[in-house]
């Protein structure tokens, strides 16, 4: 267990807001890096097997969940304790040798690969729970506990861990900080950061220090906060102290099945204006239904429908009832043509593991697929899913919506052959297109993937230049020298002919940037 964050002292002293001294890292440095040698040096901090080096081996981290773009790292190491970490990153400080974290590698945005020569940093061997502190509703993992473990850890006390990405299965805990990942329940319980109250943190010079502390409100400035979702060009978390929930005593999922996407849309406005919050609500199209029936061999979903509604509602037994009575009564109301209940566990996890294995189904049946996430209001759902259909007739390319009905995420997934000429170019044109309509209706480009790689050259359309150059102030308030994951999130007019047209308008207006500060 690692020590509350002290306002006024820490082992060693948080970070202070600063300009970068010195050239920064990013996609545009010149450094070369010795990495034979360096891989030397790290034998001397690691055990031997900790440091990968054979060709083979480093294809393992060439991508994340994002394959459209992939880029072999010259060396991985596998770190185990916080203390190992921290040896690694001095000695990166040291060389200024960039780095990049990863946990599973399940990633969405080209956020956890080193699109520029650095040091992969891969947090999967850190897979212990540190302590569990039910008295506290509370558990303190390493970064690389997968998230379904943490409930499984206390599932028999009657808790769980609320936030639950698709990929739970598989994703770390470290991966959903880095991200602030969100999930089937985030509508009702909030995504990763509204769960997470202390982390133990590596800096990128090498510092450990503690961010949050065993309260969720502490007196002081909420460096927590920062760095959740910071995608890890902050530093790298090695313990997490995570809140846990008492398990609900009740339970129930429905299924409504409607003729259009516009009937369930407005069913999950009806629902959600008459005050009812349910712990998920989830839409799926005609695409993605069929696509799961032929996955499971049967029609799990009514194989007619041109969408469907899955509804979880918890909390006391009379509450429950009472809101599923209201929700069926709402979602026929809206044009459901039935409303199927399931109560038990089997009957729910039934309902549910359609939802969680569509975009392995949709995988099965397109060659490769590229999944999108942006976000628009709830209100906005039927106008903006029109215009993605317009959208895919229009690039010659189908698309399935499967998202986060109650909270407007969207995940649409971009289907394609990656043999057929110029089609990567057709589908980041696609790709862009839908979040410019997430942004015309009041959204969002990322929910809960992140920026990363994928999205950078989008921060235009949502940020000014004032916007990002004081984001910047706080990253290199962490990182002055901007090593940690280099190139990602923020624009730069190497990797965004949009950035590289602002920083030409920029020059011509006479505008003068921060020092330190790159023009996007």
């Amino acid at each position: 267990m690692f020590e509350p964050l002290d306002p006024a002292h820490t082992r060693a002293q948080g970070p202070v807001l600063s300009r970068a001294k010195g050239p920064a890292s990013g996609p545009g440095s010149c450094h070369r890096h010795d990495w034979p040698e360096l891989a030397r040096a790290l034998r001397q901090l690691l055990p031997a097997k900790a440091v990968v080096t054979a060709r083979q081996e480093l294809l393992a981290y060439d991508s994340d969940g994002l394959t459209l773009e992939r880029h072999q790292p010259p060396l991985v190491v596998l770190p185990e304790t916080t203390e190992q970490v921290a040896a690694v990153l001095r000695l990166c400080h040291e060389r200024s040798i960039p780095f990049v974290a990863r946990g599973s590698g399940t990633g969405l945005s080209g956020g956890a690969v080193a699109e520029v020569e650095a040091l992969v940093i891969a947090t999967s061997r850190m897979r212990q729970v540190l302590s569990v502190d039910l008295a506290n509703q509370r558990i303190t993992v390493q970064p690389g506990v997968i998230n379904s473990w943490v409930t499984r850890s206390v599932v028999g006390d009657g808790f769980y861990y609320a936030p639950d990405p698709s990929s739970q299965q598989v994703c770390t805990i470290g991966g959903n900080v880095a991200e602030n990942s969100g999930g089937v329940h985030c509508l009702k319980y909030g995504v990763t950061s509204n769960h997470v109250l202390a982390m133990e943190v590596v800096l990128p010079d090498g510092t450990v220090t503690t961010l949050g502390g065993p309260q969720p409100e502490m007196a002081a400035l909420d460096l927590r906060g920062v760095f959740i979702g910071s995608e890890g060009t902050l530093g790298i978390a090695t313990a997490i102290t995570l809140r846990l929930l008492p398990a609900p005593a009740s339970v129930a999922v429905l299924l409504a099945d409607f003729a259009s996407m516009a009937a369930a849309g407005e069913a999950v406005r009806q629902i959600t204006g008459a005050g009812v919050l349910p712990a998920g609500m989830e839409m799926m199209d005609s695409p993605c239904i069929q696509a799961v029936d032929d996955y499971f061999g049967f029609d799990e979903y009514p194989r007619e429908a041109a969408a469907v509604l899955l509804i979880e509602l918890d909390g006391q037994e009379q509450e429950v009832q009472d809101s599923v009575q209201l929700a069926t009564r709402l979602c026929l109301q809206a044009g459901a043509g039935s409303v199927r209940q399931a109560w038990d566990e089997p009957a729910r996890a039934r309902l549910w593991k359609g939802r969680k294995s569509a975009i392995t189904a949709l995988g099965r049946q397109s060659p490769s697929y590229y999944l999108q996430d942006g976000v628009v209001p709830r209100t906005a759902l039927p106008e903006v899913l029109a215009a993605i259909g317009d959208l895919s007739l229009e690039h010659g390319l189908s698309v399935a919506n499967v998202f986060h009905a109650g909270d407007g995420n969207l995940h649409p997934l971009i289907l394609y052959r990656a043999s057929d000429p110029g089609v990567q170019e057709r589908v980041h044109r696609l790709g862009g297109e839908i979040l410019r309509l997430c942004i015309a209706a009041g959204g969002s480009i990322t929910g809960e993937h992140g920026v990363g790689s994928d999205k950078r050259c989008y921060m235009d359309w949502m940020f000014t230049a004032d916007d990002q150059a004081t984001m910047l102030l706080v990253r290199q308030a962490f990182d002055p020298e901007r090593r940690a994951n280099p190139g990602k999130i923020f624009p730069t007019p190497k990797t965004c002919a949009e950035s590289a047209r602002r920083a030409v308008e920029l020059k011509v207006q006479g505008v003068a940037l921060p020092e330190g500060v790159v023009a996007f």
